[in-house]
C-alpha cells in the first residue's frame, strides 16, 4: 500500500502533509484547522480528517500567532557577549520552536538610549511581544513609555511588581551549596564571593549563612569574604583564610573564576582537594569547571530553563493570560571531583 501522501514515521506530520493528503493548498489547510470562516464545510471536514489520519498536532503557539498576529518576537539583551544572557536566549529560542516564530535579537549593551532605539525598531516591525534579558540579577527599571505588546523580563527582574519576571533563586542556591558541603562531612566552611554590590552575591551569602545556622554552624571568619569576580581575588582570599583559619575544610565560592583561584592557592599551600579541603564554585561555566584540576563542582543556575519559562510566560500573555511578579526558578548542584564525601 502506498503511503506517499502521508508523513514519514520518522518525523511529526506537518501542515504541508495535511494539505497534500486533503488535496488543498497550505493556506486553505491552515484556515480549516484554525476555524476560519472562509473555508467551505466539506473542505474543512476533508482537512480535519486528513489531520486526524496523520495524527497532526498543530503547535499551540503557532496556532495562536496565525490568528491576526505577525509571528515575531523581540529578544532584547544588555549583554550579548555575556555568559548569562546567551543561555537564557538559547532557552527562549528553544521554546519558540524552529520555524514557528521569527526572533529579532537586539543588543543594547547596557545603554538606555540604545535600548530605546531597539524598542522603537522592534515595535515598528509589529512584534507580538518582547523578552528583556539582563546581565545580572539586580532589578532593572521597566521599559519606558507605553509598550503596546506583552513584555517578560528574564534573569534581571523588573522593579515594577506588575511586570512578569523570571530569574534564578540565588538564596536557595546558596543553601544548596552549603548543604552539599555538609553532606561531604565539611563543617569549617569559608564563603569567598565577588562584588558586594551585586544582588546575586548578597543573596547567595544569605542562603549560605541560613543553611549553616540551621546546622548549628557559622561561616569561617563569621562572615562572607566579598571581593571581585576574579581568579586573582580567589587566590588572595584563599591564602588569607588558610593563614587565619588553618582548620578550614571547605570553600563555597561565589563564581567559578573565584573557585579556580582558590584551587590554585590551595595547591600552592599543599592542601589537597578534595581530601583536605572541598571546593564548590558557582555558574557551572564549562570552560572553567571541566578544565580545573581537579574538575570543579559548581552550582548551575539552569539559565536555559529561565529562558524557556520566560518564553512560555510570553506566549500566555500574548494569548491574554498575563501573570505578574517575580518567579524564581531552582538551581542545581553539578558534582565533580573537587567535592567528595569526607572519609
Amino acid at each position: 500500500m502506498s503511503t506517499s501522501s502521508s508523513a514519514s514515521p520518522s518525523r511529526a506530520a506537518t501542515l504541508t502533509d495535511v494539505a497534500r493528503l486533503a488535496g488543498v493548498s497550505i493556506a486553505t489547510a491552515s484556515k480549516a484547522i484554525n476555524g476560519r470562516a472562509q473555508v467551505r464545510a466539506e473542505t474543512r471536514q476533508r482537512v480535519l480528517e486528513a489531520a486526524e489520519q496523520l495524527s497532526f498536532a498543530p503547535n499551540a503557539l503557532a496556532k495562536s500567532l496565525l490568528q491576526g498576529r505577525t509571528g515575531t518576537v523581540g529578544l532584547l539583551t544588555s549583554d550579548l557577549e555575556g555568559r548569562f544572557s546567551i543561555p537564557v536566549l538559547m532557552g527562549a529560542e528553544d521554546a519558540f520552536g524552529a520555524g514557528r516564530v521569527s526572533v529579532f535579537l537586539c543588543d543594547a549593551r547596557g545603554d538606555a538610549i540604545r535600548e530605546q532605539h531597539h524598542i522603537r525598531a522592534l515595535l515598528s516591525r509589529r512584534v507580538d511581544g518582547l523578552i528583556v534579558v539582563g546581565s545580572r540579577t539586580d532589578p532593572r527599571p521597566p521599559l519606558e513609555g507605553d509598550i503596546p505588546v506583552p513584555v517578560v523580563y528574564a534573569y534581571a527582574p523588573s522593579e515594577d511588581p506588575r511586570d512578569i519576571s523570571i530569574t534564578a533563586d540565588n538564596v536557595e542556591a546558596g543553601r544548596l551549596a552549603i548543604d552539599h558541603l555538609l553532606s561531604c562531612g565539611r563543617t569549617r566552611i569559608a564563603h569567598v564571593s565577588g562584588d558586594v554590590t551585586y544582588k546575586a552575591a548578597k543573596d547567595r551569602a544569605r542562603g549560605a549563612a541560613d543553611a549553616l545556622a540551621d546546622a548549628g554552624l557559622e561561616l569561617v571568619g563569621g562572615r562572607t569574604f566579598f571581593g571581585s569576580w576574579s581568579e586573582g581575588w580567589g587566590r588572595g582570599a584563599a591564602r588569607m583564610v588558610v593563614e587565619r583559619h588553618p582548620d578550614v575544610d571547605a570553600f563555597f565560592c561565589g563564581s567559578d573564576q573565584i573557585a579556580r583561584g582558590v584551587l590554585d592557592a590551595l595547591r600552592e599551600l599543599g592542601r589537597d582537594v578534595p581530601t583536605d579541603v572541598s571546593v564548590i564554585g558557582f555558574d557551572n561555566w564549562a570552560v572553567l569547571t571541566t578544565n580545573a584540576r581537579p574538575q570543579l563542582t559548581s552550582i548551575d543556575m539552569n539559565l536555559e530553563q529561565v529562558g524557556r519559562v520566560a518564553a512560555k510566560r510570553l506566549f500566555a500573555a500574548i494569548e491574554g493570560t498575563a501573570s505578574s511578579g517575580i518567579e524564581e526558578l531552582p538551581c542545581r548542584v553539578v558534582t565533580r571531583e573537587s567535592t567528595v564525601p569526607n572519609g
